[in-house]
């Protein structure tokens, strides 16, 4: 998990939420401080928040050269070399050139932290940080951060511009050589529908196929789409799988890669890989998708109740069809979305996790019934189901 921070914000409290739950499942994650091209950016000042507000190991990796407008480059603590970008290409291409010289001293001071933090983790690294820490390779350098990282004793840092494409290729560098892979991970626990006995699939091909749909979703092009992810097993496109939920077959028709909004097809998804299936009649945001003649229920997500509401209503009565259909796909995509009617006013109120996402989705919605039925809040309406409660 990559987890992203403002160079300006610093650490906001959605940060620190988020971090905690990352904590409670133990997710192996690394950080990435954006915006360095805004003014006040300042990366050092967000790696102590990161210390000392999330209570973590944050160690950088790299030091951004310039700030706000002058920021052009990082220095590679780990490779020991500076990287400039080059403007006219967005990020694309750089060069590698000399550490200038009015960094020198910071980058062998945070070199020297970065090598020690390793070393502290690796007892092997530590004798010869003793002896002599010039001596230690920059292979076993990544070998030990990334064994680090993974037990969540480091957090790599590294910093960029993602508006502007600069730092995020070094980002991604940095998250195939440190963050865990599938391979990395225990065995997924789950029962037995049958027997409610708990079973376990490995991250292998071999193992018959279990996967868990996260996200389902519209796609004006190839219809409603069923986000999964196979921990174990094989699943070819065209092929059967068994809901868990409803205990019925459900035939994948398609299987896509998802590249933003580009759809790649492919023949089959392996263990360890996230795709999107097409085809289905119905499945649900949680629902595990087994092998028929090997059942299992992985543990689901669990949704937290919506904390506000408002009122919609179509702004004539021959949208209130189109209105319907459109709050009912909503509903189905996000499962901290609701619709219900109220009894008393007879008015539909959807609800959400705040005026953030109640937002999100009238632009959706409105986009969904082009522009009509915009929805409007209903005064002394507004629905606080779980702000009672906490």
């Amino acid at each position: 998990m990559v987890f992203l921070f403002s160079a300006v914000d610093g650490v906001e409290p959605q940060s620190e939420t988020n971090w905690r739950l990352a904590d409670n499942y133990k997710v192996a994650r690394m950080g990435f401080v954006n915006k360095m091209d805004r003014q006040g950016a300042d990366f050092l000042n967000v790696v102590n928040q990161v210390k000392e507000m999330l209570g973590s190991n944050a160690v950088p990796i790299v030091l951004p050269i310039g700030a706000e407008e002058d920021f052009k480059g990082v220095v590679d603590l780990i490779k020991n070399r500076a990287i400039v970008w080059h403007e006219d290409t967005q990020g694309a291409t750089f060069d590698v050139v000399p550490i200038p010289d009015d960094m020198k001293d910071d980058v062998l001071l945070y070199r020297e932290k970065l090598v020690e933090a390793v070393s502290e983790y690796d007892e092997t690294l530590m004798e010869k940080f003793f002896e002599d820490p010039d001596s230690i390779t920059e292979e076993e350098i990544n070998a030990a951060l990334r064994a680090a990282t993974i037990d969540l004793s480091i957090i790599p840092m590294t910093c960029g511009s993602s508006f502007k494409n600069k730092g995020v290729q070094f980002m991604l560098d940095a998250v195939c050589r440190y963050l865990p892979s599938p391979l990395d991970k225990d065995d997924i626990k789950g029962t037995n529908p049958d027997t409610d006995e708990e079973i376990t699939r490995k991250p292998d091909v071999k193992d018959p196929f279990a996967a868990l749909a996260f996200k389902i979703a519209t796609d004006p092009f190839v219809g409603r789409l069923a986000f999964f992810r196979a921990y174990s097993g094989r699943l070819d496109a065209g092929s059967y799988v068994l809901n868990t939920r409803s205990g019925n077959k459900e035939r994948i028709s398609r299987i896509y890669q998802m590249h933003a909004n580009k759809q790649n097809p492919v023949e089959y998804i392996e263990a360890g890989d996230i795709g999107a299936a097409v085809g289905f009649k119905d499945i649900k945001t949680g629902d595990t998708l087994s092998d028929e003649k090997n059942p299992i229920v992985l543990e689901s997500m669990i949704f937290p109740d919506p904390v506000i509401g408002i009122a919609v209503e179509p702004k004539t009565k021959a949208d209130q069809d189109k209105m319907g259909n459109a709050l009912a796909k909503l509903a189905e995509e996000d499962p901290t979305f609701t619709v219900k009617t109220d009894e008393a006013s007879g008015q539909t109120i959807i609800s959400g996790m705040g005026e953030l996402h109640l937002g999100y989705h009238r632009r959706s919605f409105e986009k969904r019934v082009q522009g009509r039925g915009k929805p409007r809040s209903a005064t002394g309406r507004v629905q606080r189901s779980s702000y009672a409660n906490s």
